[in-house]
């Protein structure tokens, strides 16, 4: 099945809305516990950086687990970032989360670098790829624990319902058409061993860790 392209910004209110509303408790919990055991013993994580935060539950959850570290948390949708920004305040994080509205590749926060780098289901929203992996060379040194977990697309659409179906079965509609969308715009982790090779980045490791999900990440070589 060809890759279908959706939106690269989810920024309707109602759509947003549904997003922050969703059960995502087993699958976002998993992101943070699965980061902790592939980079045990990172130290130091004082700065990190999100790309792609959206409403901000992933953010939260890895501010959470790790206290020392402060996030700078993007995203190019502003009722996004809305969302998040009500939820960081809900757990007095505000001085540790820092939210800015811009879109890749077009990140103006400096010149630095980050401890980790993190991103949750931004990659099958971009247009262009290349933008997700030069953006992580920009802000990443050798020392830099790079973690990217995103959906992978299945063979068919039908299969691509039927995960619909077994994971979002009890889910406003426009959240199922969301859910489907995305697994039509979703990379195969063939296409993503090629962007990260193109980018340069092959020294990352590619797993698949359940029937929809797939992570990447390492170290710059």
């Amino acid at each position: 099945m060809e890759r279908i392209l959706e939106p690269e910004l989810m920024n309707d209110a109602e759509q947003v809305l549904a997003y922050s509303n969703a059960d995502f408790e087993e699958a976002h919990q998993s992101i943070i516990d699965n980061f902790s055991q592939i980079f045990p013993n990172i130290e130091p994580l004082h700065e990190v950086l999100d790309l792609g935060c959206g409403s901000g539950d992933v953010t939260v959850r890895f501010a959470l687990r790790n206290k020392e570290c402060h996030i700078d948390a993007i995203d190019g949708a502003e009722e996004m970032l809305k969302q998040a920004e009500i939820l960081i305040s809900q757990h007095s994080l505000n001085d540790r989360i820092t939210l800015h509205l811009q879109q890749l590749p077009n990140c103006t926060i400096g010149n630095k670098t980050y401890h980790a780098i993190i991103s949750n289901s931004l990659l099958h929203h971009l247009h262009e790829p290349q933008h997700m992996w030069s953006t992580i060379k920009q802000f990443a040194t050798a020392d830099t624990a790079i973690y990217v977990c995103d959906l992978y697309r299945p063979e068919s659409k039908q299969d691509a319902q039927q995960l619909v179906d077994r994971y979002a079965g009890d889910e406003p509609e426009i959240l199922r058409r969301d859910f489907y969308n995305s697994l039509l715009a979703a990379f195969t982790p063939d296409e993503i061993r090629i962007q990260i090779i193109t980018a340069g980045l092959d020294s990352l490791q590619i797993d698949k860790v359940s029937d929809r999900h797939i992570l990447i990440y390492g170290y710059l070589q």
